[in-house]
């Protein structure tokens, strides 16, 4: 399991892309699309075209690391908003494939 915390940033790329990239292509991307640096200890998520795998890049202290998830049936649901950076929880249903009709926010603490 994929241990995030409660205060981590977590992007998403929008638009599908090649999986076979490794460190190096992700990295690239991560410095044109999102303008960060990818030792930011952000998450960085990718998914493919028929979005059925999922690739996060991170930076864990010491390394870079690649965290890798394929579905053997259905699909990663589609984001309805354009919004790059996601919270902690609707990455957590994007990976188990809830379609929120509604987020409450409770309350933010900055």
């Amino acid at each position: 399991m994929l241990a995030i915390a409660g205060n981590a940033r977590i992007f998403l790329h929008q638009a599908p892309i090649d999986l076979r990239k490794g460190f190096e292509g992700l990295c690239v991307c991560v410095e044109s699309v999102f303008g960060q640096e990818p030792t930011s200890c952000a998450y960085f998520v990718f998914l493919n075209k028929r979005r059925d795998r999922m690739k996060v890049l991170y930076w864990d202290g010491d390394g870079l690391v690649i965290w890798y998830k394929r579905l053997e049936k259905g699909s990663f649901p589609v984001q309805k908003s354009d919004k790059i950076l996601l919270e902690r929880r609707e990455f957590f249903m994007l990976l188990e494939g809830v379609v929120p009709r509604r987020l409450l926010t409770r309350y933010k603490i900055s």
